[in-house]
Formats: structure tokens, sequence, C-alpha cells
């Protein structure tokens, strides 16, 4: 392994952390709030994004309905990105741009919290997916990054990680959903 790769991996890390805490913690702690109203009023958390955006949602869903720490109830969250019928059906019918939208169309009720993530809050699918969901009387969060992208005035909150580069970016919005599914046993409480 090469240790200057290592190192330097590390050091970004490191950089990004205070950045991260400082900038986020307001956008989170609102998240953290509508979330546990959502699941406390019988609702859900809807998850998506792409990539490793994509495997993300999956994680952070998973986190909600089976157990972050210690054993709980199990808390409603889906994410959008495991239904290979639906996203090749959709991708094949009505477009790629539609998969998360019609998802959140046929599964999302009011007071349902959507969180799309993108690293660049330019993914065109994660946009029309929280435009959707707005629409609809959810909550459209975001999990991003960089200048928050065009999820600027679309997403709120926005949870926007100081960085340009998407692998840090990934990295801060594992810890900051684990934060977020904490905060929300927290409130519920369940911790």
């Amino acid at each position: 392994m090469s240790d200057e790769i290592f190192q330097r991996s590390f050091a970004a890390h490191r950089e990004l952390i205070s950045p991260t805490e400082q900038t986020c913690r307001q956008p989170l702690e609102r998240l953290g709030t509508l979330a546990a109203e959502a699941l406390r009023s019988g609702g859900k958390l809807l998850f998506f994004g792409n990539g490793g955006s994509a495997a993300d949602a999956q994680h952070l869903a998973s986190e909600f309905t089976i157990r972050l720490v210690k054993s709980r109830r199990a808390l409603a969250a889906i994410a959008l990105t495991t239904d290979t019928s639906a996203l090749t059906a959709c991708s094949n019918d009505w477009g790629f741009d539609q998969i998360f939208s019609r998802q959140i169309e046929a599964l999302g009720r009011p007071g349902d919290v959507a969180i799309g993530i993108s690293t660049s809050g330019n993914s065109p699918n994660v946009i029309g997916a929280l435009e959707c969901a707005r629409d609809q009387g959810l909550t459209a969060a975001a999990l991003s990054g960089k200048d928050g992208g065009k999820l600027r005035g679309i997403a709120d909150p926005l949870v926007m990680v100081p960085s340009q580069e998407a692998a840090r970016i990934q990295e801060m919005h594992i810890l900051l959903g684990h934060i977020l599914c904490a905060e929300v046993e927290h409130q519920l409480g369940l911790a």
C-alpha cells in the first residue's frame, strides 16, 4: 500500500471534520426533528441517490429499520434504490430521471420525509424526486456537498458537506446519517 495515498486520505478526512461539524449541525438537527416527528406520527423516511449515494441510501435506511447500535423497535425507512424491477421499468418506460419521483408518487404520503443524497447537488432524478415530494406534502430534504448545486432552494433542510471531493463527501454523509439515526432514536425515547 502506498504510504502517500494512505496518509493523504486520512489527512483529507481529518481536515473536513471540523468544517462539516460547523456547517452541518443546524440543518442536521432540523432534519432529525422532522424525521422524528414523521416517525412519531406514523410516517416514514424515503432515502435515495445514485451510485455510491444509492449504497448510502440503503445503508442509512437499514440503520433505521434494523438498528444503529442497540436493539429497539423498527423505524419505517425505505431505500428507493433497491427495487430493480421498478428502477428498470421506469427507466425504460419513463426515463431515468423519473426513477425516484415515480416511487415517491406511489409510496410517499404527506408528513413523510424524502431524503435525497447527491454529492454534487445536481442529480436530475434526485432533484425531480424532491420536487415531487414537496408537491405531495412531504418534507424534501437532502444530503449534499460542494455548493449544494441545484438542490439549493429545493431541499429544506439541506445538509451540505463543505468539500469538492466526492469520496470525502460520502464519508461525511455516512457519519451524518449515523448521527441522524442516533438523534431520531433519542428524540423518540429509544436510545
